[in-house]
Order: structure tokens, then sequence, then C-alpha cells
């Protein structure tokens, strides 16, 4: 049972990594080592996250054993007083006993997920190592070739190399003036075990360093966001303040991909298609959007002598510039346009929770028509009225009891980080859970508190790093919209963080011998760590006190203090009593309006259009009815045919004639001779007028468009 725990969470760890990267990137689209690498990132730091409970569950079990192998000495009766005699037993013929205690010793009880001893080094050593090998070496290389606008291999490798150069001298620096402080002080000796100690207290470090930052916004941010999830109003007012943003940004994408096609499309005027870098423009094409395919197409001039014209034509570095930027503007129209239409759903499903508050028939109904739910159970069971009572009562009582909860772990967490150095008293409350529960070896709790913990410290973790917004250079958004370089991105930070994070946890609650300053058995992760008393500036100075600093990141996240300053630095954030806040809701407001106007007259316009064909079929049935009915009455005789087949080109007012009449009549008009159709019927009808003559006279294109928006 023991190695199958093991075994069956790093199967669901695997798939939970699976389930995430489905959702942000695109499994279709994107290049299959990039995914991997992505997934292979994740995987391995939830790993951490899920098997560290396990490994204190383990090493507590560990301590017991240690404890109570302790081999007794032997004792001289002689030397013995009286009263002590009395506690001795076993006396041996020599005169010598062996003590026993006055009280027996505990049994230690093997926990249900044990790990037998040799396995979890190995497995914490393949791990860690294969995860600093992915976050300090492939990832940041593949970054850089995801993002290149290379047209072969070798190209993208070059660049790659060039950009990351940088890069890795700054993490060279670091190891290097680590170094010099070792090799300088003279009671250190610099060993192969210190090197690698040195390389590790480096990356924790840095770690350590954004992690203590990013914790510090999410313990705030992650409470207050359910909590004012439940205030009336306050959801839908950001929604508008999002669609004012995402308008702007939605119209900037726009433009700037038009701007990149319009180069493309110079370039692909330019180069025939017997030019040696014609391969290049083809493979740019290849990138940019079908409309554009089919507008531009390829040129196929005929030959012409590249020598003799005097013809500035494009180098390789310019292609590659433009190609990378035709991969960048077609990826962000892309998701602006996809981000707009969720959040188009979300404030129209929001402004329905608003009206459907005051309902007294207690059933929630939506504006536009949803999609049945594909379980029977959810069509059966999730009916307006449980719908209505989901939405309006229970869901905000739900969102301020978790915003409640969550608020009260996030004081837990700040106190043990300010109090996790004191030992005697302990003052961690992680702490004191961990060892209330290790006098009575209660496994299950012991390996419950430190999922939480640990859990809950990830959460507001990796939430803040999905929330971070680098501009458009690092940007992280769901429904597969999530681009290739943020994604590698993402996975890197991960393998950066989750080391330390687990770190600081251990030191929390103590089972870190460097925080404990006891010399019991450490976890297997611990030992992987190596002794940081190698460098104790760091072990004992900045892994004590500067995780205190998470006060003064959360009192600076309560008073909005970094949303304060992006706004004076012309960055719009949704503050609730700031002008330009109101500015950009009412905005926000009005272009949900707007839309919601256009999806109202498409809903219409599909209604009529329905039921325009069901009234249509069923007149053809009931003419083609009457024509067989007096069909079969009477068999027309030679004089009869011969009657009908003359009066055939005079008589124009028969009944199936005077049926297409009233047809017409009732049909909305539609202009055949306009120059632009539209699948509108409100613009259609609109924009002409049905004669009594069977003609139909078009209006102008701007009086058609004039009343579109009211």
């Amino acid at each position: 049972m023991s190695v199958a725990a093991l075994g069956i969470e790093i199967v669901f760890v695997f798939f939970l990594a699976l389930f995430l990267l489905h959702r942000f990137g695109d499994f279709k689209k994107q290049h299959r080592l990039v995914l991997v690498a992505t997934l292979l990132a994740w995987w391995l730091c939830f790993i951490i996250v899920f098997i560290i409970p396990l490994d204190v569950s383990t090493t507590i079990y560990n301590r017991c054993i240690a404890k109570n192998a302790v081999t007794p000495a032997p004792i001289n009766v002689s030397h013995l007083t009286t009263t002590t005699k009395a506690a001795v037993t076993n006396t041996t013929s020599s005169g010598l006993v062996i003590a026993t205690p006055a009280s027996p010793l505990q049994e230690c009880y093997k926990p249900w997920s044990y790990i037998p001893k040799g396995i979890m080094p190995i497995f914490w050593r393949v791990v860690y190592w294969t995860s600093q090998f992915l976050t300090w070496i492939l990832l940041p290389f593949m970054q850089s070739y995801a993002r290149s606008g290379g047209f072969s291999i070798t190209g993208k490798i070059k660049t790659a190399l060039i950009e990351n150069a940088i890069y890795y001298g700054t993490y060279l620096l670091i190891f290097g003036a680590l170094l010099i402080y070792v090799a300088v002080s003279p009671k250190l000796h610099l060993e192969w075990y210190q090197l690698q100690t040195i390389g590790i207290a480096a990356a924790n470090t840095w770690g350590l360093f954004l992690l203590v930052l990013l914790m510090g916004y999410g313990l705030v941010e992650l409470p207050r966001s359910h909590w004012n999830g439940a205030k009336k109003g306050y959801l839908l007012m950001k929604t508008y303040f999002k669609a004012a943003k995402l308008m702007t940004e939605k119209a900037d994408a726009e433009e700037n991909l038009e701007d990149v096609m319009e180069e493309v499309r110079k370039v692909n005027e330019c180069i025939k298609y017997n030019h040696p870098l014609r391969k290049c423009v083809d493979t740019i094409l290849r990138k940019c959007p079908t409309e554009y395919q089919e507008k531009m197409g390829r040129n196929m001039d005929d030959y012409e002598d590249f020598e003799e014209k005097n013809i500035n034509y494009p180098s390789e570095k310019t292609l590659v510039k433009l190609h990378k930027q035709a991969i960048y503007a077609v990826q962000r129209h892309h998701r602006t346009q996809v981000q707009w239409r969720i959040l188009l759903e979300q404030a129209f499903h929001l402004e329905d929770v608003a009206k459907n508050e005051t309902s007294a028939a207690r059933q929630f109904v939506h504006t536009f028509p949803q999609q049945e739910p594909e379980s029977w159970m959810a069509r059966r069971f999730y009916t307006p009225s449980v719908e209505w009572y989901w939405e309006c009562l229970l869901r905000p009582w739900c969102s301020r009891i978790l915003a409640i909860v969550l608020a009260l772990f996030s004081a837990v967490v700040v106190w043990s980080e300010c109090t996790f150095f004191s030992t005697h008293p302990v003052l961690s409350l992680f702490a004191v859970f961990i060892q209330q529960a290790e006098r009575t070896y209660n496994y299950i709790y012991i390996e419950v508190a430190c999922f939480l913990t640990i859990f809950f410290l990830s959460i507001c973790v990796y939430s803040t790093v999905f929330r971070i917004r680098v501009f458009n250079y690092y940007y992280f958004a769901s429904h597969h919209q999530t681009d290739a370089y943020s994604l590698l991105f993402s996975g890197m930070l991960f393998c950066r963080l989750t080391p330390p994070l687990c770190l600081n946890f251990l030191g929390l609650t103590h089972m870190d011998g460097s925080i404990s300053h006891q010399n019991s058995e450490q976890t297997a992760y611990t030992s992987i760590m190596g002794s940081l008393k190698v460098l104790p500036l760091i072990a004992d100075v900045f892994y004590i006190y500067y995780p205190m600093l998470v006060v003064i990141l959360c009192i600076a996240t309560y008073f909005n203090l970094g949303t304060r300053c992006l706004n004076l630095l012309g960055f719009q954030q949704f503050m609730g009593d700031n002008d330009m806040t109101s500015d950009l809701t009412d905005e926000g407001k009005e272009l949900i309006r707007r839309e919601k106007r256009k999806r109202q007259r498409h809903e219409d316009g599909e209604t009529r259009r329905r039921e325009w064909k069901e009234r249509y079929a069923t007149n053809r049935e009931d003419s083609s009815r009457n024509r067989n009915v007096s069909t079969e009455q009477k068999e027309p005789t030679y004089t009869e045919m011969t009657t009908n087949r003359s009066s055939k080109y005079t008589r124009q007012n028969n009944r199936t004639e005077r049926d297409r009449i009233e047809l017409l009549q009732d049909i909305e008009p539609q202009d055949f001779n306009a120059e632009n159709f539209t699948d509108d019927p409100l613009e259609s009808e609109s924009g002409s007028r049905y004669q009594p003559a069977g003609r139909y006279l078009s209006m102008s294109k701007s009086n058609s468009r004039i009343f579109d928006d009211v």
C-alpha cells in the first residue's frame, strides 16, 4: 500500500497538470516539444507539493523508530539505592541488571503511506535536478526558440543562443559571487559537495526573493476576490471595466494586424515566385489568417531578371523580423477575439443574475437561449428554480464563507512566517499542530494538515503567476489562448518557486533541522538540499528574516498601493472610487449594451427566418395536396388538355400563382440588386422598400446603418 500511494499520487498529479495545460494551451496548434516541456515542468512541481506530506509522515515514523531503538546500558546493583533498586529488574548472576524505564516505550505505528528507506532520496534527486535543468537551461532556450522568426532550425538555435547569453551570464555572476565568498572564508574548503550546496543555495535564494513577493500579494488578494465576488453589482462593474479595456486592446490588436499584413503584402508583391527568398515569404503567408491569404494569393508573374533591375529587395534578416511580427500579431488578434466573446457571455450572465434577484417567481430566466446541458442529470436536476436559488442566494453566501476561511489561513501564514524561527517556545501555529499530532502518531491528521498548508501556499503563489501580465510580452489566458512563450515562462517560474516554497513550508512546521536546531532525522527532501551552514549568511540571516517582509507586502496589497501606483503611471486598474475607473465602467456598460442589442436583433432574425421556413413548407404541402386531390377527382380529356396547354401562357391568377404571391407578401423583402448582402434581416428590412410591381428599390448604404445601435 505504501508504494501504491506514491504511484497513485504521481498518476493523479500527471492528469492534473495535463488538464491545466489543456485549459490554457492549445494541443492542436502549438508545437509538441513546447507542450511536452511545459507539461513536464508543471508535473514535477506539482509532484513536490503532493509528495511532501508523505515524506513528513515517513520521517516522523523513522524518528520514532530511532528514538526507541536505544540499547540499554548495564548497571551495578551495589551502587543503587533502595528506591532505585525497586525500579530495576532482570538482575543477572554477576550482580548486573538491565535498567528498564518506569514507563514503557511507546509503540511506533507504521503510517498507511509509509515509503521504505532509500526510495525517497533517489526520487527527490531525480525530480529536483530534472526541474532545475528545465528551468535554468532548457526552458529559457526553448522560449527564445519558440519566439524566434527564423526560417530554419539552425537560424532559430543561433537566435536563441544570442538572446540567452546575457541571461545565463547573470546566473553565472551570482554563482561566482557566492563561490568567491566561500573561497575567501578561511574556515571553508571548496569540495564538490560544497559546490553543489552553493548552486542549490543560489537557486533557492533567487526563488525565495520572488516567492515572498508573489505570496504577499496572493495572501490578501485571494480571499478578497472571493469576498468582493459576493457583493451585488461588484462583479458586473468590474466586468464593464474589463470590457472597456479589452475593447481598446482588441482595436489595437486589429490595427497592429492590419499594419503587419500590409507589410506582408508589399513583400509578397516585391519578391516573385522564382526569387531565392520566395520560400521564406510563403512561410510567412502560411502564418497569416485565411482571409488575408486569399486576398494576397501567390505572386506568379513572369520571370524577371533580378540582377538587371534595380529593385531594393528585403534581406533575409528583414523577413525574419517580419515573420516574428506576423506570428505575434496573429496570435494576439485571435486571443483578443476569443476573450471578447467570453467576456460578453460573462456580462450577459451577470446582468441576468442582477435582473433575477428581484424575481417573485424564483425562476431563473435567461435573456438569450442557453445550450442544453450534455449530462442528463444536469438537465433533470438543474432546473430554472434550482438555478435561481444557486445563483441568487447560495452562491454569494458560499463565496463569503470561502473568503472567511481563506482569510483565516492567510492570517495563520503571516503569523507563522514572522515567528517560525522561535523554537522555545514554539510560536509557529503550523509547527504546534504538527508536533501535537506527532505525539499521538496520528498520521492521517499530519498528512492532511501538511497538504492543506502547502496547498494553500501553492495556490497563493501559483494564482499570482497566472495573474501576472507584463504588457503583452507575458500573458496567461485561459480557453487555449496562452502562447508558447508564456507557457514556457510559467513552467520556468514554477520550477524556480516550488523548491524554496517547500523549504519554507518545512521551516514553518519545524521539520527542517536548520530551523528547529535538533539532531533528529531530517526529511528526505531536506537531505538532498545539503547543509546550508556552508553559507551562514544565507542560512542564518536571509532564510530567517527575509520572509518577514510578507507582512509589509500584505499591507501594501490590502491598501492597493501597487494598483494606485499603476494608475498614476497611466495603466488603468479597477479601483472602484476613481474617476478614470468610473469613465471606463460607463464606457464598458455602453459597449455591452450595444453588443446585447446586436445579439437580440440576430436572435429575432433567426426566429423569423425559422418561422418563415416552417410556414413556407406548410403552404407548399397544402398546395401539392390540393393538386393531387383535383387530379384524382377528374381525369382530363384530350380537349381539356389542349385548352389547358394553350391557356398556360395566358392565365396568371391560378391557385399556385396566388399562393406564391401571398407568400411573397408575407416574407421580408430583400434587395437582390444591392452590392452588399447581409445576414441581418433587420438591416435588409431597413435598407429596401417593396413596390407593388415586385421591384425593390435599394436605399443608400449610409441611411441603412443610421439606426444600427438604437
